[in-house]
């Protein structure tokens, strides 16, 4: 069974993100960038399958800039068999995205795709709901357990009432949720056996794709800075505050 895996370059999660000043998006110049880590532990299942023998190939796919390579040459270190780089400066949103991906799967035919639920940078949660729609392909969104039984796949899902499990036939698409695992560390010798890997680059254009925006970002702004608290003698003071000032009782 192949897996195809998709992951994204993304700002560290350790960074704190500065708005430009023009207000036209997040400045990431000098700013240290890294593998989204939903797409991580979605490289990390991926990983496991083919260790317990379920998977025979796994295909990391990135889709960006030149420097996406990074990206996807760590997934290779973690266990990724090949990398595919859909190479672009273009601004690339979900429905884009879903686009390319499902060009390298009619390509590829992966009977399993595995990415993470969303990106920290844009939050979109949609990649994986689009491409399943693009596809006509089951999907289990917010995996936190994974086990594939022939062409059957079982996923427990997180819902807000709790759990869900849910039975799909493959090919299907999986999206991963934090609790689904913990990536393995990147080891040196790995990092080195990765770069002799297989990297393929191609352009939307090879693929047929039309990657151009379909929404316009009009302005972002930092959320305003919360005020301090405030300390009330007694409770009728505090019910009168809530009463006149915040006006919420």
């Amino acid at each position: 069974m192949k897996v195809l895996v998709p992951v994204k370059r993304v700002v560290d999660y350790n960074v704190k993100v500065r708005v430009k000043s023009d207000q036209t998006g997040v400045d990431i110049a000098n700013v240290k960038m890294s593998m989204n880590p939903f797409d991580e532990i979605a490289v990390e299942e991926a990983t496991r399958l083919k260790e317990k023998g379920v998977a025979t190939e796994i295909v990391a796919v990135s889709c960006g800039v030149a420097q996406s390579q990074e990206t996807l040459r760590t997934a290779m270190a973690i266990g990724a068999d090949r990398g595919i780089l859909v190479q672009t400066d273009a601004e690339l949103q979900p429905l884009a995205v879903a686009k390319l991906l499902k060009a390298l799967v009619d390509k590829e035919q992966p009977q399993l795709v595995i990415l993470g639920k969303q990106a920290i940078d844009d939050d979109a949660n949609q990649t994986g709901q689009m491409l399943a729609a693009l596809l006509d392909w089951p999907q289990a969104t917010f995996a936190s357990k994974v086990e594939v039984n022939g062409d059957k796949v079982q996923v427990t899902r997180e819902v807000d009432g709790g759990l869900e499990t849910v039975a799909l036939t493959l090919p299907a698409i999986i999206t991963t949720d934090l609790r689904l695992n913990e990536p393995r560390y990147v080891t040196l010798p790995n990092i080195m056996k990765a770069k002799k890997k297989q990297l393929d680059t191609v352009s939307p254009e090879d693929l047929g794709v039309d990657v151009a925006p379909r929404l316009k970002t009009l302005k972002v702004t930092e959320p305003p800075a919360r005020k301090a608290g405030i300390m009330v003698p007694d409770v009728a003071t505090l019910v009168d505050k809530l009463k006149n000032e915040a006006k919420v009782v």
